[in-house]
């Protein structure tokens, strides 16, 4: 699938780095490095505009790297890119660590995946169907 990218930063556009890989990491478009102290967040610019096809988001998830290294990832994930979405991608981080981290301007800070998603069309009714499980949640299929 073939999507429309307009890249305004000086960093290479997402790729996949293996074959398996479903994300493809982002960068931070940034003049300087950007501190965060401990708890704060920030939005992060990535000089990236795509146009998804409709029927398609572009979900944006944590990097593992970045969490376990630097206590850093996303306040809202995943995030969603919608198909009519014309902005520029813009990453929410947050420094969950006790330190204040700092983010180099071109480093790697989340990943995309692209995703085809179904519309749903409420059907009103008064009962559902019943299941082993039933009303059961939180905890209740087990440790």
């Amino acid at each position: 699938m073939q999507v429309k990218i307009i890249n305004r930063s000086s960093h290479p556009l997402p790729q996949y780095e293996t074959e398996g890989s479903a994300g493809m990491d982002l960068r931070a478009n940034l003049e300087t490095p950007l501190t965060l102290k401990s708890l704060e967040r920030k939005l992060v610019p990535t000089g990236l505009f795509i146009e998804l096809p409709v029927g398609f988001e572009a979900q944006i998830r944590p990097r593992s790297g970045l969490s376990i290294k630097k206590g850093l990832t996303l306040a809202n994930t995943p995030g969603t890119i919608d198909s009519d979405y014309r902005g520029e991608i813009k990453i929410i981080l947050v420094n969950l660590s006790n330190e204040t981290q700092t983010i180099e301007p071109g480093e790697r800070i989340a990943q995309m995946v692209v995703a085809k998603y179904e519309r749903v069309e409420w059907q009103h009714v008064e009962v559902l169907s019943e299941t082993e499980r039933g009303t059961g949640g939180f905890g209740s299929t087990g440790a």
